[in-house]
């Protein structure tokens, strides 16, 4: 049933992570987080990514685990009768990518989202060796980073190798550069394992026109086509119970020979201007983390904008900007449910 979801595309969240005032884990709000993208009707989340802070490897902080561990516990809790993706993010070195693997494996996790931030200095066929050591402990989920992360450009013959690793089943593609992305599309399309990679957007620029455009090509003589069949996003960890259906309407949209296909890529605008207000790119998406924990925040989600690098926050003008963005498009905003939900979760205590 995973695999079946995970190439038929779904919503999947980047879970960002909950601190208290002491920068210390905050559990009771970190399991509320897992719950609340249950209950926004997601296909799964990405747990230990750049959203939940890369810092949370740190021998110093030791989350990493920990976080695994508390999604893990809660998807099972819910005991749900539908199919949920569970994707560890793993980065550094070989050797703690693969420990990381370990640990995800450990807790059931399905796929690991594998970085290649902080590896510059590694040669793309040491990368490709890296990948494929990796992928006989855990399936993986490829990554695109973009530099301005982390990341690093990659070229085509990087992409047409990575696609021919058997542990690879699908590939997040976030340099939000269509010129990237289309090296991606295009190596999975003359690939041999076309069919058994699942590719999904991370370009949280691009959102909706990533997940309506169909890419062609010609393929020893026949026409090969693929899509985004949905998207691994830090934009989805809020305001997600609205996220979901705006999928199900692009998905609906394509089904129906692209009638209403207008409507969502002016749509998929106001997500990108909502983007911007979160994701911070005017100051080098320094308060890309600090933006997604200031909408929770302000949901009751969360207790605090806090990150684990105290030099992690909002910045200046960015406080007004999702002011702005959050009057301009309410209908993509889910304050209403989050509140119902706050309310259910406090009942359940109190009961």
């Amino acid at each position: 049933m995973i695999p079946d979801l995970l190439y038929s595309g779904t919503v999947i969240p980047a879970h960002p992570l909950a601190l208290d005032p002491y920068r210390q884990l905050d559990e009771r709000r970190q399991r509320r987080l897992t719950r609340y993208y249950i209950a926004s009707g997601a296909g799964g989340v990405a747990v230990g990514v750049h959203t939940t802070q890369f810092a949370i490897r740190n021998p110093r902080v030791g989350l990493y685990e920990t976080v695994l561990r508390l999604a893990a516990e809660e998807i099972d809790a819910a005991q749900l009768a539908r199919p949920f993706i569970k994707v560890a993010g793993l980065c550094g070195p070989t050797a703690q990518a693969a420990d990381e693997a370990r640990t995800a494996l450990k807790y059931g996790y399905h796929l690991g989202l594998l970085s290649l931030g902080g590896l510059n200095h590694l040669s793309e066929g040491e990368l490709i060796a890296h990948v494929r050591t990796v992928s006989e402990i855990i399936p993986v989920f490829g990554f695109y980073l973009q530099p301005s992360v982390g990341g690093r450009i990659l070229s085509y013959r990087f992409w047409e190798q990575l696609v021919e690793i058997p542990g690879v089943k699908a590939i997040k593609t976030a340099p939000f550069n269509r010129y990237q992305t289309l090296d991606v599309v295009r190596a999975v399309c003359h690939s041999s394992r076309c069919n058994d990679i699942a590719l999904y957007t991370g370009n949280d620029d691009n959102i909706v026109a990533d997940l309506l455009t169909v890419y062609r090509f010609t393929v020893n003589g026949r026409e090969v086509t693929k899509r985004f069949a949905g998207g691994l996003l830090g934009h989805w960890s809020v305001w997600t119970s609205q996220v979901v259906p705006l999928f199900d309407r692009i998905k609906k949209c394509i089904i129906e020979d692209y009638s209403g296909a207008g409507k969502l890529l002016t749509e998929g605008i106001a997500v990108t201007d909502m983007n911007a207000a979160l994701f911070d790119p005017s100051n080098a998406f320094h308060g890309s983390i600090a933006g997604i924990h200031e909408v929770l925040r302000r949901q009751g989600l969360l207790e605090g904008i806090w990150c684990l690098d105290e030099a992690e926050t909002l910045s200046p003008g960015q406080l007004e900007e999702i002011d702005r963005v959050a009057a301009a498009y309410p209908q993509l905003t889910d304050d209403g449910f989050v509140k119902a939900f706050l309310e259910k979760e406090k009942n359940i205590v109190n009961a």
